[in-house]
């Protein structure tokens, strides 16, 4: 937790104006036990009207001055907290950014929302706590047991007995809620992944008609959260009624002893009085202390997981002395390059070099897991390479900026992504366009026919993930979106299979003519999409089996000559 206090530094005039206003509500609550004192044994006694008068009055002041302070403090400590639940979680947010693919295979993207939603939420909640409550607890207690042993020195030694059964009873619930607290927030984050799941892949669910099993999937995560949480109320359950146990006791104790000090004429009634109401602040005190510390073993844990993102070094980083090229031209060269993901047994790229040059299209294909897309998430730096390097204009990719990198490169990935806006607003989403080259872009990627279809044209509404547009709209869009950078590198990864073949070729055409003097690697499973390439490198087994044009690897590569065989038949390609 302490980690964390360094967000709360920007609010520390509202913290220090909080505890301040916190001390001046418990100086007015232990006032006025000793005002009420006075009434009962001068003003009562005497039969003293007026002195009843002044002494009420001056208890309606303190009391109006410490409802005031406590107000305030209330209202300054909440700012403090949203305040500083605002800053954490936006900082979060900056840091997940920064992170690359490997972390975000570690925490996994439903604990990461975790993490800064409701973990976040949790420390914020103790925050307020934290200032309201346990800031006032410490003062009103000690400053009680004072009042308390000056009031009667004798009769405060009945709280050398209770006050221990309360301590104890908070470290006993403590000791046991810690770890079920920590169980709590681990399963929260299961159940979001189910549902997480559930949501994106409902038509998957239905169309294998497996939405009972995924019911029980849910339920199963359900019940098990449910039944830990049950675990910590029915634990928390014990509480209240043990620290009311111990709290009447202790009430019934002093009136008993009290009642004897009074008969004896050692003791004031008005003084029992005050006493009473200064052991009823030491044990609600005591009782705030134990409900903060009761709610701290949850804050603890989100804590401890949000600290554990935070603390999280991100494997690509900035260099930290980069070259920075006026121009990236946009050669591109594998030198030896092995890559294995982290925690895999085997590298998934073995040992390979090629070089793409400007002006050229270099296809990449291969079968299902041979390494396509890995060579594609290298150049970007998703990941960095275990062994070799990457060269772009023969410096080590490693050394340039990445945004100097990243702003060099036009990507359209494999899986469409878009963002709910519109649909210019998707298609300007890399650089900043006027509406002329937007409509131009979409216009090369084949898009501006649907678009003009559309109710609103550019202006139509794109839902959360392009879920009303097909799939081949949205691959056209994703094309838009990179073209329009105009980059100086290309990267297209299997990103015309949604695409009738008409419509495939007329992109492909648009886009070489677009791209003529940018390097340009595409990944593809279709032959057809490949066979016009510069070079063409074949994969097998993250190996590279062959390089060359198509009619070059028709004859001497085994491997693409069986690619070929299996999409097409002799006549259609010769």
């Amino acid at each position: 937790m302490q980690k964390l206090l360094k967000w709360l530094k920007p609010y520390k005039n509202y913290v220090i104006a909080s505890l301040f206003l916190i001390f001046l509500q418990a100086v007015s609550e232990l006032y006025l036990p000793n005002l009420m004192a006075d009434i009962v044994d001068t003003g009562i006694l005497n039969k003293d009207v007026g002195y009843i008068l002044r002494k009420g009055i001056m208890m309606l002041l303190v009391a109006l001055g410490g409802t005031i302070a406590a107000i305030l403090a209330s209202y300054l400590s909440s700012k403090a907290a949203v305040g500083f639940g605002r800053d954490l979680r936006e900082d979060i947010f900056k840091h997940v950014g920064s992170f690359s693919l490997a972390e975000f295979d570690k925490f996994g993207t439903a604990s990461l929302i975790t993490r800064t939603v409701n973990d976040v939420n949790q420390i914020q909640m103790m925050t307020v706590m934290g200032l309201r409550m346990v800031a006032r607890a410490p003062l009103m207690g000690i400053g009680s047991m004072i009042m308390a042993v000056y009031k009667d020195a004798k009769l405060s030694l009945v709280l050398l007995v209770t006050v221990p059964f309360l301590i104890g009873i908070v470290y006993f619930l403590y000791r046991r809620s810690v770890p079920l607290f920590e169980a709590i927030q681990k399963k929260i984050d299961r159940l979001n992944l189910i549902l997480r799941e559930n949501l994106i892949g409902i038509r998957v669910i239905r169309a294998f008609n497996r939405s009972e099993y995924e019911k029980q999937r849910f339920e199963k995560a359900n019940l098990d959260l449910t039944e830990t949480s049950i675990k910590v109320n029915r634990l928390m359950s014990w509480f209240m009624p043990a620290t009311s146990l111990v709290v009447n006791f202790t009430i019934i104790a002093i009136l008993w002893f009290g009642g004897i000090r009074i008969e004896r004429g050692t003791l004031q009634v008005g003084d029992l009085m005050a006493f009473i109401q200064y052991v009823m602040h030491l044990m609600f005190s005591l009782m705030m202390m134990s409900m903060a510390f009761v709610m701290f073993p949850r804050a603890y844990a989100s804590a401890s997981r949000v600290i554990e993102v935070l603390e999280t070094v991100p494997e690509i980083k900035e260099p930290e002395n980069p070259l920075e090229p006026e121009e990236i031209k946009g050669t591109i060269e594998f030198k030896d390059v092995t890559f294995k993901y982290p925690g895999s047994a085997e590298p998934v790229l073995k040992e390979i070099s090629f070089r793409a040059e400007p002006g050229s299209v270099t296809a990449i294909i291969g079968g299902t897991g041979a390494g396509k897309t890995t060579i594609l998430n290298l150049i970007m730096r998703f990941y960095d390479v275990t062994s070799g390097s990457i060269l772009i204009d023969g410096i080590d990719i490693r050394l340039l900026p990445l945004g100097k990198l990243r702003d060099a490169i036009g990507y359209v990935p494999q899986r469409v992504v878009l963002f709910s806006g519109t649909v210019e607003e998707n298609i300007r989403f890399g650089k900043d366009l006027r509406r002329e080259e937007v409509e131009r872009a979409a216009l090369i990627a084949q898009a501006s026919e649907f678009i003009s279809n559309m109710e609103g044209g550019y202006n139509s509404v794109i839902s959360q993930g392009g879920k009303n547009l097909s799939g081949g709209q949205k691959q056209r869009l994703s094309i838009a979106r990179a073209v329009a950078k105009k980059s100086r590198i290309y990267l297209f990864d299997d990103c015309f299979s949604a695409l009738d073949f008409k419509t495939d070729a007329k992109v492909r055409a648009a886009i070489k003519e677009e791209t003529k003097d940018s390097t340009v690697l595409v990944v593809a499973q279709r032959v057809a999409t490949v066979m016009d390439a510069d070079q063409i490198i074949v994969l097998k087994d993250g190996r590279i089996a062959g390089i060359g044009k198509h009619e070059e690897l028709f004859k001497t590569c085994r491997e693409y000559r069986e690619i070929v065989l299996s999409q097409l038949s002799e006549e259609e390609f010769t």
